[in-house]
């Protein structure tokens, strides 16, 4: 909160804010930027998809959304079975490991750019810089060198 912003009505300014709480307004917060910033338009939202294929997360989001009834299936689109369900289940360790890769290489571009690790720690919703160090640590050592 900046020094001439008001604490929100009712809030008791002597009791720290819920982490979690904090932490779910912060990420609808970043889509909301990010997708204002940068996939306003049809075109930038398709520049990470590949228009033939499907990418790992994708596809494991797909029939997640199917299975649970968020997304509607499409006339005459086959119902999602078990092999369409241990397909995604498969994927999902080939999705994590990209996902690491992207970390990593966002935590390095940032410590690039000039983040401090404190700033990381904050973005990652980590409680120290030498929690962040660690994270980074770890990414590192699983995600093959190029």
């Amino acid at each position: 909160m900046d020094r001439n912003e008001s604490p929100a009505p009712g809030a008791d300014p002597f009791t720290p804010p819920d982490p979690d709480e904090a932490r779910a307004h912060r990420v609808y917060a970043s889509l909301f930027r990010i997708a204002e910033r940068h996939a306003t338009t049809g075109e930038q939202r398709a520049r990470q998809v590949h228009p033939y294929t499907l990418a790992p997360h994708e596809a494991i989001r797909l029939v997640s959304f199917l299975l649970s009834g968020a997304a509607a299936l499409d006339d005459g689109e086959p119902e999602i079975d078990r092999a369409d369900i241990t397909a995604a289940l498969t994927l999902v360790p080939r999705a994590r490991g990209e996902m690491d890769e992207l970390e990593a290489g966002l935590l390095t571009m940032a410590r690039g750019r000039g983040l401090t690790w404190q700033e990381i720690a904050f973005g990652l919703g980590l409680g120290t810089p030498q929690a962040a160090r660690q994270r980074y640590a770890r990414l590192a050592g699983r995600v093959p060198e190029e």
